[in-house]
């Protein structure tokens, strides 16, 4: 049986190849800061790269909210404490909130983020580092940052843009207004929009699809479409043609081949 890492504020458990990260500190709305998720989500994300045990991650939150981004009461003391050294102040965000954006930007899996309630600050840009967002109907997403006198310290103007366009993104950042779910599906941000009784099922299955295929080639696939958005076109094209040739000698390859030749169910075992 595989052995899951000790998580602080955070549950993990393991449904075939799927992992499921929920984050448990509804007390504070799901508060990335202040809490011991930053740590949670860093451990998990990287004993999944270091496991074969799994080929896809979904992130929800306990109870009412999926994340209410920054704990502002903790951040006011902290700020409070360090006072003007302005290079202190940005080596806390470097070494706490930053280190979720490069964690899952190094995550080897598809991530589905199941968005069961607000999304707001951080924990918006939290469901933007996810490849794929599957929203509740009570799921509200905002870009508020601007609405306390902050930026998206963890990367959102990165994100945001890539996911909707510039201009929306713009107008969603200047703003700090709220997106309710329907809204956030016209506008792309989401990919579907569930009954909350639905959501983690559809999310699950989402999850399980992608957990079905070959897990070098979901994992090869997954760091391809990482490096496309700072590659040049000729040295992608060389990285693919290396994953390529990679995929080309392993067993679930030619499983695969041999399944589609015979008519049948492929049985994929990671090699």
């Amino acid at each position: 049986m595989t052995e899951l890492p000790k998580l602080k504020d955070a549950t993990l458990t393991l449904d075939g190849r799927v992992a499921w990260l929920t984050l448990d500190r509804h007390d504070v709305r799901n508060t990335l800061t202040g809490t011991g998720l930053i740590d949670d989500i860093e451990t998990v994300c990287r004993w999944i790269n270091g496991s074969d045990a799994v080929s896809a991650l979904v992130i929800t939150g306990a109870g009412s909210a999926f994340s209410a981004g920054g704990n502002l009461k903790a951040m006011k003391q902290e700020v409070n404490e360090v006072g003007d050294d302005f290079g202190r102040l940005a080596e806390i965000m470097r070494a706490g909130i930053q280190r979720i954006p490069l964690a899952l930007q190094a995550l080897e899996v598809p991530v589905v983020a199941a968005v069961n309630g607000p999304a707001i600050g951080a924990g918006c840009d939290l469901a933007c580092m996810c490849d794929i967002r599957i929203a509740s109907t009570a799921a509200t997403f905002g870009e508020t940052f601007v609405n306390v006198g902050l930026i998206s310290g963890d990367g959102g103007a990165w994100y945001l843009p890539k996911i909707v366009g510039y201009q929306r993104a713009a107008e969603l950042t200047f703003s700090g207004r709220l997106v309710k779910a329907d809204e956030a599906l016209a506008l792309g941000l989401v990919l579907e929009v569930t009954e909350p009784e639905a959501l983690l099922s559809r999310a699950g299955e989402l999850a399980q699809m992608f957990a079905s295929k070959p897990p070098i080639t979901v994992r090869a696939t997954k760091r391809l479409l990482k490096l496309a958005e700072r590659a040049q076109l000729k040295d992608f094209l060389d990285q693919c043609a290396f994953f390529q040739a990679l995929c080309f000698r392993t067993a679930d390859h030619a499983e695969a081949v041999d399944a589609f030749i015979e008519k049948r169910a492929p049985r994929f075992r990671g090699r």
